[in-house]
């Protein structure tokens, strides 16, 4: 069975257990051509640096694999780019035929194979059954856990960093000048231009001699619109995203899921590589940082302060990072976040029916008012039980000019930036 026939026949059933019996088959078959293949698709590391891959309607003679994966490690390393590129892969594609080229090479270098793979059902299947030649490298990075959840942990020496409400931005700088920045689920951010051009001017006046891996978070003065400039076709929208980074790693190490360096030396490692090639670049910033110590009271102090400070300046909260802990690409308690909660008052102005299973019942409240300073404007609705929408919707009138708390993660601006909002606004009860 040819490569694009595997593809058809995975793409033909939905079942997750044919798709790791044809996995398995072709593991046993040693077919180490297909599982290269999928490796070059599925690892998310392995970037093409090409955007639109035309699809073939008409037949070549055939394309072996090594002339294939010759171009894709020509455009691997960015030997290829811009209309090389784009002429190259078209001289490819008619030297294939129809369908090795649109179900199979085609899908490798679009990084989607469309047949409901991805790189864990993959190695499930070759762990599994010991074909450990067939692994494929598993995109991961350093994740926090809850530190309500973990609050013995919350003693001794600690580094306090403020959680900024953005997208987690991994940015890697290869030696041969190539910027590639990816979300902590390894989707590759192709929209944040900027950003990408400002690290790429480092290798004007300075070389990598081995690729690094910067870790951090891009943010902009509008949450929402940040949201939708991921999933955007162009960057034309994002030039007032900003990169503010917190830790700095070897990519070796990284891809190795381990940095065993200490948090501490990272970050003074950071501050002195951000010295000597970004200091003062406006679109790229080091996220800053305090030492408490949780075992004095001074310590206990200071962390209440930077907690406060965190949530009336209207971030998402705190990290909470061990200073002699090693970065690892998993979740680790080594980052603790700290997501305390605001509550502000405000009068209800109106009121919104349910949809759905909350038809006739209330499905929002609309409140205003000023609180702290500020003046709100926002609908609740969430964190009514089913018996209060049903109670409040019957005697909805009697809402008009009371007084609801709210409880909310943190305050922000409106998308027109004339009033407040809060992020996940939910109910917590009428004053009196």
């Amino acid at each position: 069975m040819k490569n694009h026939e595997i593809v058809k026949l995975l793409e033909s059933s939905n079942s997750r257990k044919f798709k790791e019996e044809v996995l398995l088959s072709q593991m046993k078959l040693q077919n180490k051509i297909f599982f290269e293949g999928l490796s070059l698709a599925c690892n998310k590391l392995l970037t093409f640096g090409v955007k639109k891959i035309p699809e073939s309607n008409s037949n070549g003679n055939g394309l072996s694999w090594e002339i294939f994966k010759t171009l894709a490690q020509k455009l691997l390393n960015r030997d290829l780019t811009g209309h090389a590129a784009r002429d190259e892969i078209i001289n490819h594609m008619e030297k294939a035929t129809e369908n090795e080229w649109n179900y199979f090479y085609r899908r490798i270098l679009i990084k989607d194979m469309r047949c409901g793979l991805s790189e864990k059902t993959i190695n499930n299947v070759a762990k599994a059954n010991k074909y450990y030649d067939f692994l494929i490298p598993v995109f991961a990075c350093q994740l926090s856990q809850d530190c309500e959840l973990h609050k013995k942990k919350l003693i001794g020496k600690k580094i306090l960093q403020i959680k900024l409400d953005g997208v987690r931005a991994i940015s890697i700088l290869y030696p041969n000048g190539n910027v590639d920045i990816f979300s902590r689920n390894g989707k590759q951010l192709i929209n944040f231009n900027s950003i990408e051009n400002e690290l790429k001017k480092i290798f004007e006046s300075n070389s990598i001699k081995s690729a690094i891996v910067l870790d951090g978070e891009i943010v902009s003065k509008n949450f929402q619109e940040l949201m939708k400039q991921i999933h955007r076709k162009n960057s034309l929208q994002d030039h007032d995203a900003k990169l503010y980074i917190f830790d700095f790693l070897s990519f070796e190490n990284f891809s190795k899921g381990k940095e065993r360096i200490p948090q501490d030396k990272r970050i003074q490692n950071l501050k002195k590589w951000y010295e000597e090639n970004l200091k003062g670049n406006s679109k790229i910033k080091i996220l800053d940082d305090i030492h408490v110590d949780l075992d004095s009271t001074e310590g206990n102090k200071e962390f209440e302060k930077f907690n406060n400070d965190a949530v009336v300046n209207g971030y998402e909260g705190i990290m909470i990072k061990d200073p002699d802990s090693f970065y690892e690409c998993k979740r680790s308690t080594n980052w603790l976040k700290s997501k305390p909660f605001i509550e502000v008052s405000l009068k209800v102005k109106n009121y919104e029916e349910g949809s759905g299973r909350n038809k006739g019942k209330l499905g929002a409240i609309i409140a205003e008012g000023n609180d702290n300073g500020k003046f709100f404007r926002l609908n609740i609705g969430s964190g009514f039980t089913d018996k209060q929408r049903s109670e409040f919707w019957l005697n909805r009138q009697s809402l008009i000019g009371q007084i609801i708390e709210i409880r909310a993660d943190s305050i922000s601006k409106s998308q027109d930036g004339d009033y407040w909002s809060l992020r996940f606004p939910r109910f917590k009860c009428f004053r009196g």
